[in-house]
């Protein structure tokens, strides 16, 4: 780290804000994304003198987008949490990070589409494949852009090595998530978002195998 003319802290010849306003665009895109999801719910069209009955008949046909709506909601969280994770760990500024954050940007930006998709025709292949296919796309971007942010010449200098590898499990954890759920799809369409939840067991069993030494840089 060196001072610049104006006495501003420098990473790698690059002023330090440059690290921050990655970060802070970040988050902005990950907020409209995960707001944007919203949308979806629309208000059922009914008559002011419509019975109870007619309203819950409305509200139980919007199911499939409240799933969806959750569903993605989290997911996207989980992403921008582990964007998080991983950019707490980064202390200088690579220009190399750019692109990989473009692209996860770019793929988390879509979510609302694809979760529109496959709300609009639950339980349907190709809706569903498109929805667990995008994840996958997304959960590829989320470990190249932060498996970067810790690793130099990005990560802080005293960062743990056990940490960092935890956080590339995750990552990794992530992907083996999302090819399951995508896997699934063509056992049964319906399967493909409740197979998310195999995220955490896929994680898990990376950790034990790390802690056995089967595998040693994840």
């Amino acid at each position: 780290m060196s001072d610049g003319p104006n006495d501003q802290p420098m990473h790698h010849g690059a002023p330090a804000h440059a690290l921050e306003r990655l970060v802070f665009f970040s988050d902005a895109v990950f907020a409209i994304s995960i707001t944007l999801l919203v949308i979806e719910l629309k208000v059922p069209t009914l008559p002011y003198a419509a019975s109870d009955t007619a309203f819950l008949q409305a509200l139980a046909h919007l199911t499939p987008h409240f799933i969806g709506f959750f569903v993605s909601f989290f997911v996207i969280g989980a992403f921008w949490s582990g964007h998080h994770r991983a950019f707490d760990c980064a202390r200088h500024w690579s220009p190399k990070l750019l692109m990989p954050n473009l692209f996860l940007l770019c793929s988390v930006a879509g979510m609302p589409f694809f979760t529109a998709l496959v709300s609009d025709y639950y339980g349907k292949l190709v809706p569903a494949v498109a929805y667990s296919g995008w994840l996958l796309l997304v959960a590829i971007c989320n470990l190249w852009n932060n498996s970067m942010a810790v690793a130099p010449p990005v990560a802080a200098d005293d960062l743990d090595p056990e940490y960092a590898a935890l956080i590339r499990r995750r990552g990794w954890a992530v992907l083996l998530g999302t090819t399951t759920a995508l896997l699934f799809c063509f056992v049964n369409p319906w399967f493909g978002q409740p197979a998310l939840m195999s995220m955490p067991l896929w994680r898990k069993l990376l950790d034990y195998l790390h802690r056995r030494g089967v595998i040693r840089r994840v």
